[in-house]
């Protein structure tokens, strides 16, 4: 059997998706899962590549992840750029958020363009608890970036990096 669609069903339709990639965007969970339990595909996207869940997980929306998750997202689904959830919540420091991706079973290693793993854009952007974290979970520390710099090297300037910040905070105040 042939769908037949009108242009103004069409046009409805990219209406609909824009609403919920925004739903995902602001954290409204129920909206967002009504609009799935009524056939909107889980791992709809943008033009850009970003999924629900990338949305959801980069802006920090916790219930909106693990909602999603739960519906069946893809945990490892890359944007055009080729980060990952994973690699968002962890450049963020959304520790909760990076702890449900890996329960779904994300790709801890995975890389996010040049090389760059979650652990090492958590390091890179003093992200300490999240480097923690990832580390508890089995994170390769000898994986390198394109440039061929290592987690290993990352975390350690990080940590070296946020005790000069500390000490510089301590004699400010």
């Amino acid at each position: 059997m042939q769908t037949i669609t009108t242009e103004t069903e069409e046009k409805r339709y990219a209406e609909l998706q824009a609403m919920a990639l925004d739903f995902a965007r602001h954290g409204e969970t129920q909206p967002l899962a009504k609009m799935l339990g009524h056939g909107l595909p889980v791992n709809l996207a943008d033009a850009k590549g970003q999924t629900l869940l990338m949305l959801a997980s980069y802006h920090g929306h916790l219930e909106t992840t693990r909602m999603l998750l739960e519906n069946g997202a893809d945990v490892d689904r890359r944007n055009d750029r080729g980060q990952t959830p994973l690699g968002g919540a962890a450049f963020k420091g959304y520790e909760d958020i990076v702890a449900l991706l890996l329960e779904y079973g994300a790709d801890i290693d995975a890389d996010n363009g040049v090389g760059m793993t979650p652990l090492m854009f958590a390091a890179m952007f003093g992200r300490t608890r999240v480097v923690a974290q990832l580390q508890a979970h089995g994170a390769s520390m000898r994986r390198r970036n394109r440039l061929g710099i290592s987690a290993r090297w990352m975390v350690r300037v990080a940590g070296w990096c946020s005790g000069l910040f500390r000490r510089w905070e301590w004699q400010a105040g």
